[in-house]
């Protein structure tokens, strides 16, 4: 399972390259804050891969911060910045998410590590528990900034498909705005599968995730202006 991360290491990056030239051409926040989240996910992975060598407090923390706790929740920024774009509901999530990301970011870099317990043979998710000293806190916004990433991200791409659906009009963005959903999700699937001790899971379902929404992003844009 090692060899997992390397591949998704590569589609995200490519997928944030794509994303953030979209932006560079045509503009929008949305575009700008889903390159953050793609990159978010990129390092998530990547840290996997160095992980999956060598031992470092530094990475692993990365590697938690990113994976478990940031990507989901910039990833669904950007789509409430494409849902709602009237009044400052959005710039206000968006300055809110940037406060609770360095609370988050302050608390896993100055927690704990226990380096002696790590095996580079074994996934990191199977071992962090046991290694990262968390907080009660750093466990309360993990869950909320996953279930704020998953409702926004997922949510957000079924309520456009719904709307295109419903308006029987542009395809791709419809059958786009379902790979999408499906990408998001698998990640959120690949973590309940690591809390029944499946810990395998997880990167599969981070490569099929970042496989699934590159897909749906690639077939959502390919006609006509956002």
């Amino acid at each position: 399972m090692h060899i997992l991360p390397w591949f998704s290491t590569l589609v995200t990056f490519a997928f944030t390259v794509m994303v953030y030239r979209r932006y560079r051409q045509r503009g929008g926040a949305h575009l700008w804050l889903w390159s953050i989240g793609l990159f978010f996910y990129g390092l998530g992975t990547l840290s996997e891969v160095i992980l999956g060598v060598t031992f470092s407090a530094f990475v692993l923390k990365l590697w938690y911060l990113m994976g478990a706790m940031l990507t989901a929740a910039w990833l669904g920024m950007g789509t409430v910045h494409l849902l709602i774009r009237k009044g400052n509901v959005a710039v206000i999530l968006t300055w809110a998410l940037a406060a609770v990301s360095l609370l988050a970011a302050f608390l896993v870099f100055s927690a704990p590590v226990h380096s002696a317990a790590y095996d580079v043979a074994r996934p990191a998710s199977e071992q962090y528990r046991d290694i990262l000293t968390r907080s009660g806190l750093t466990v309360f916004l993990t869950i909320l900034l996953n279930i704020y990433g998953t409702l926004t991200l997922v949510g957000g791409a079924i309520y456009s498909a719904f709307l295109f659906w419903r308006k029987k009009v542009l395809a791709n963005r419809l059958y786009g705005n379902i790979l999408i959903a499906a990408g998001a999700l698998s990640p959120a699937m690949g973590g309940t599968f690591l809390k029944a001790g499946m810990v395998d899971f997880l990167y599969l379902s981070e490569l099929i995730g970042a496989v699934l929404m590159f897909a749906g992003f690639i077939l959502a844009t390919q006609s006509a202006d956002n």
